[in-house]
């Protein structure tokens, strides 16, 4: 167990600087993944003493052997009740190293929905198999959709080690297994860990009982793992959220562009090119509540100042002169369909896109996927609730867009329903 003085050494001010990483929990129903979270937090002292005793004393009630560390990430009556996640749970905690923020997602089919929102921002997903089971149906599913969603990298955690008496060909076998799937996937790092959320086997220390497994425990992995270079600091993207006119007596002539960076690196004197109108000037100043900045990177948060006046609104986007988004109606896209009303064909939606917002009709349902077999099934083109499909969409305005591939930020958008203002879909951009 690490030392509680480790944990009680993270000052208020090195925390606000700690690097961030968000990762997501997947798999299916009772493998373990709230259990796993909540040993997490429990041996590295996230939990105040009240949680604990109220979990101990739930565990009590239930008639459990042990204390039920699912309980601490279990937040809605009917979890607890049937000993399932049903909807998303951020959880967050922090060691000496880094700080994380944990999207603990649901397992069954029917709220594949929830999966996908939950993990759309993630750096990183952790994909829990229960040892006695191995490779199945769900465990394809979540992989592809990690695949999907361009999540970079996998920790493929094989868990309940202990009901299989911790043998090493259990845990390679699985592997193998895995591997063979994960040939038709697009997820450069991935690694296995055999660990039991139970028993805090290789969770947060090193197992004494896998002295065969040489790698290191998962919170290891997960401070060390390095995610900074997944992000586009080629590609710069500055959708314009918000023109900044304080118009008061210190700031009689401010105008100011506020957004999030959301690729490249941009910097003070640069030239740009204002999107969709094309006219190009100079960055005279990126201003934040602390002061001025040099440069701007994602995913800072920013107002920046301009050398000439121009007409820009929110929708509009700051660009590299030299590199440039693609800015088109005819929309191409996977999406993830998440409302129990299926998808209409020719139907009127609305479209969210970075800080941009366009009515869209759909135009075409090319395939849906079979998530398990990752099979495209060109015949049946009715996409419900769950469904993951390619379609084509126009929007009634220019969208300025990147492949999702290349910028999740930029690649993204929902589907809104006109009428009930429900979103209704998730979109990657081809």
């Amino acid at each position: 167990m690490r030392d509680t003085e480790e944990y009680n050494k993270i000052d208020t001010a090195g925390y606000l600087d700690m690097d961030l990483l968000r990762f997501s929990t997947a798999g299916s129903v009772d493998d373990g993944k709230s259990t796993l979270i909540g040993r997490l937090m429990y041996d590295t002292k996230s939990i105040f003493e009240d949680q604990i005793e109220a979990v101990e004393q739930s565990s009590r009630n239930r008639g459990d052997e042990h204390v039920n560390l699912a309980l601490l990430t279990d937040g809605l009556k009917a979890e607890r009740e049937q000993g399932i996640t049903i909807d998303v749970a951020y959880r967050y905690f922090a060691t000496p190293k880094r700080k994380f923020i944990i999207a603990d997602t649901p397992g069954h089919v029917q709220y594949t929905r929830n999966m996908v929102t939950g993990a759309s921002n993630v750096n990183l997903a952790i994909i829990l198999i229960d040892a006695r089971k191995g490779v199945i149906e769900q465990t394809k599913r979540h992989s592809f959709i990690a695949s999907l969603l361009q999540i970079k990298h996998v920790i493929v955690c094989i868990n309940k080690m202990d009901l299989v008496d911790y043998k090493e060909e259990v845990f390679e076998q699985i592997k193998k297994d895995y591997l063979s799937f994960d040939a038709k996937l697009e997820i450069p790092d991935i690694r296995f860990i055999p660990i039991s959320a139970l028993n805090g086997d290789n969770v947060v220390d090193k197992s004494e009982n896998m002295d065969w497994y040489k790698g290191p425990s998962l919170l290891w992995t997960l401070e060390n793992v390095q995610v900074a270079s997944d992000r586009d600091l080629i590609d710069g993207r500055f959708p314009v959220q918000w023109v900044i006119r304080p118009q008061s007596k210190e700031h009689p002539d401010f105008r100011g562009y506020a957004g999030l960076v959301s690729g490249g690196i941009f910097r003070k004197g640069e030239e740009v090119v204002v999107l969709p109108s094309g006219f190009t000037t100079r960055i005279k100043s990126i201003e934040t509540m602390d002061g001025e900045l040099k440069e701007a990177f994602p995913p800072m948060s920013v107002a920046m100042t301009l050398e000439d006046e121009i007409d820009i609104s929110r929708g509009d986007m700051l660009a590299k002169v030299n590199n440039q988004p693609t800015i088109g109606q005819d929309i191409e896209l996977m999406v993830c369909w998440l409302n129990v009303t299926p998808l209409k064909l020719g139907g009127k939606y609305t479209v969210k896109h970075t800080t941009n917002e366009a009515r869209a009709i759909i135009k075409e349902v090319k395939y849906k996927v079979n998530v398990n077999t990752l099979e495209k099934n060109e015949e049946d083109k009715e996409v419900g609730a769950n469904d993951i499909a390619r379609i084509t969409l126009k929007t009634a305005k220019p969208l300025l867009y990147d492949a999702y591939r290349k910028n999740r930020n930029t690649g993204s958008l929902i589907i809104i329903d006109e009428f009930t203002q429900q979103t209704v879909g998730a979109g990657m951009i081809i």
